[in-house]
């Protein structure tokens, strides 16, 4: 297999650490983004913080032409006092370093944004989503975060819905540019922020991971990831592909009173 360069962010922990190593075990470069120097092993560290305009574009700057991929990976958990930042590095400031990158995306290039399954409401929130979408990252989003009166778990929400939302968006544009833009929508994973999201959903979560027996680990996810980066998944465009050992389905099948029906 040919040699590929792909940029992720959030290259320091979790998901973004598994993916760089997988990507680096299949042989390919690296070019990791994070605001913390990533202990594992990249071609190319580049700092960034997402939640500043500058420094994203600077950034951005310093990332190679002819990439053949980039996975957003870079996130924040919903946690108190966060809101602002939470809707900057989850959405905002990842679209804007998506949107610049992409001139330097080769043709065939794939971009994965790692979205949630906590953005599967998006379809009762389609107004607050447009309003969060005509912020700029330099814009004041302390001001809307006060004006829609938003708390960390509904940062959180949205910032996922929006990805979702502006994957799907984006979709032809990358098409006819011969590009392509999926994302993913995992469950509970066991990373260092697992405990945020437990005390921030509370029972909701708990009772999703003890029906499904677990939390997924990070190299789970980052299976699926770098399987959406490579050419192999070419005619995977515009998706959100949920991958959470079950809770989707076990939450529809409740909703639905589907065992009723269908089993028998």
């Amino acid at each position: 297999m040919a040699q590929k360069t792909y940029a992720i962010t959030g290259v320091s922990n979790g998901i973004g650490r598994e993916l760089a190593g997988l990507l680096k075990e299949a042989g390919h470069r690296v070019v990791g983004l994070d605001i913390a120097e990533p202990a594992g092993p990249v071609d190319q560290f580049i700092a960034l913080d997402l939640s500043d305009a500058g420094s994203v574009k600077r950034a951005a700057a310093e990332v190679p032409d002819g990439l053949d991929g980039l996975c957003n990976s870079a996130g924040l958990p919903p946690r108190p006092g966060l809101e602002t930042k939470i809707l900057a590095v989850n959405f905002l400031g990842t679209r804007s370093l998506t949107n610049l990158l992409l001139p330097k995306l080769g043709e065939g290039a794939s971009v994965v944004n790692l979205a949630s399954r906590a953005g599967h409401g998006w379809r009762d929130a389609i107004e607050q989503i447009r309003r969060l979408a005509a912020l700029d990252l330099g814009g004041n989003i302390e001001g809307f975060v006060a004006q829609e009166k938003i708390a960390p778990v509904r940062a959180y929400d949205l910032s996922k819905e929006a990805v979702i939302l502006w994957t799907m968006a984006s979709s032809e544009n990358y098409l006819n540019r011969r590009r392509r833009i999926n994302s993913i929508s995992p469950g509970a994973v066991e990373t260092g922020i697992l405990q945020d999201f437990e005390t921030a959903f509370g029972e909701r979560m708990t009772k999703n991971v003890e029906r499904a027996g677990r939390a997924a680990s990070p190299k789970e996810i980052a299976h699926l990831a770098a399987f959406l980066l490579s050419p192999e998944s070419n005619w995977v465009k515009g998706t959100d592909i949920t991958i959470d050992g079950g809770m989707s389905a076990f939450q529809a099948s409740d909703v639905l009173s589907l065992s009723d029906i269908l089993l028998g």
